[in-house]
């Protein structure tokens, strides 16, 4: 039996590498016949460049970055084993976890080292570009990003803005005729694991910048803030994309992208997976493992298990997803292609515990699911 283990990373316990080689040690051990593929996957989340580089053999370069707060700190970039195509994961310089919980203020933060990695990756000659912005600690609708590359975001003193989301009420005008030049050179590519607006009740303020730290009548500030930063990129620049699906993701980082660097958003499973291979890696296989650490009803809009489970459902292949929890909302996954879904957890458990037991709770789990396929051989 031919068996392809695609999972992505358990947040906060195991890397989706980690993940994949737990689950096909217990599903060896419980089905000892079996040939195994392993294929780590990511979907623009963080941890998307660490799978791009492995899978391709690439390799990390270390490079200066401003960090969401404005200090100096230093991120990594992905240099792909093309030697062509970098990857640029905005959690490195402009990321959520970078910060303490008291720290966290999306009114403030800014993407500016998010655009000195791309700066990075074009001083080293660089001109295909993948930027996974999940993991996002801020709300500037990619600002600081582009000012990092010479764009200007000018208030009605002629003043250029300061960095932060809650400082684009006062812009009065967008200017790139400083942008690095080498910009209109690059093929960018935006990988991303959602599909939300800039604006309204499902856009970057309402929807995530609660979950940065910002309070209700942050929420509304912020709102009104990417609101004016749409209004006068449209008259400045005639640029309507925030309408645009995943033009809300990374606190409208993926509408800056668009905007101002000219790039296209993917679903970054699908960029992914193409790089992984995954359609070769699939072929004679007679199932598909995948999984991650929650399945809810949000899932759907371009998570890994979804990506994979339609793939699979493409060439006929069973697709079951093991994850750590299976929130409300996740039976609806049935209908896009996931066969089967399964807990790891063994009964009543911690999440604390979970995390810190997640490597043996799946090899445990696809052990008993590899025993008996074995059996009915």
């Amino acid at each position: 039996m031919r068996v392809l283990i695609a999972p992505d990373k358990f947040k906060g316990s195991l890397s989706s590498s980690q993940a994949a080689r737990a689950i096909e040690r217990g599903f060896i051990s419980g089905y000892p016949d079996a040939e195994t593929i392993v294929c780590p996957l990511a979907d623009g989340g963080e941890g998307t460049m660490d799978v791009l580089v492995e899978t391709t053999s690439g390799k990390k370069v270390a490079c200066e970055v401003t960090g969401p707060l404005g200090k100096r700190r230093q991120a990594s970039l992905g240099l792909l084993g093309d030697g062509k195509t970098a990857v640029v994961e905005m959690a490195e310089a402009s990321g959520l976890q970078l910060m303490a919980p008291e720290e966290r203020d999306p009114k403030s933060t800014s993407t500016t080292g998010t655009g000195d990695l791309i700066r990075c990756a074009l001083d080293i000659g660089i001109r295909e570009i993948i930027v996974a912005i999940g993991g996002s600690g801020t709300n500037d609708g990619g600002a600081g990003m582009a000012q990092a590359l010479g764009a200007r975001f000018v208030n009605c003193d002629g003043n250029d803005l300061l960095p932060g989301g809650s400082c684009l009420g006062s812009l009065e005008k967008v200017d790139l005729s400083e942008l690095d030049p080498r910009v209109r050179e690059a093929r960018i590519i935006v990988a991303c694991d959602v599909t939300n607006k800039l604006l309204g009740d499902e856009g970057a303020s309402r929807i995530f910048a609660p979950q940065k730290g910002a309070s209700q009548q942050d929420v509304e500030l912020l709102e009104a803030c990417l609101a004016r930063l749409a209004e006068v990129t449209g008259q400045c620049l005639n640029c309507d994309c925030e309408e645009s699906p995943g033009a809300g993701a990374a606190g409208g980082l993926g509408y800056g992208l668009m905007a101002f660097l000219g790039a296209r958003i993917r679903p970054g499973i699908e960029v992914v997976m193409e790089y992984a291979g995954f359609e070769r890696l699939a072929k004679d296989c007679r199932l598909v493992i995948t999984g991650e650490g929650r399945l809810d009803a949000q899932t759907a809009y371009g998570k890994t298990v979804i990506g994979v489970a339609r793939a699979a459902e493409r060439r006929r292949i069973p697709a079951l997803a093991l994850v750590g929890e299976v929130a409300e909302g996740a039976s609806s996954l049935h209908r896009l292609g996931v066969s089967c879904i399964l807990s790891i957890a063994p009964g009543p458990i911690s999440l604390d515990e979970s995390k810190q037991r997640a490597g043996q709770l799946l090899e445990n789990c696809a052990r008993e699911i590899g025993a008996l396929l074995f059996t009915n051989v």
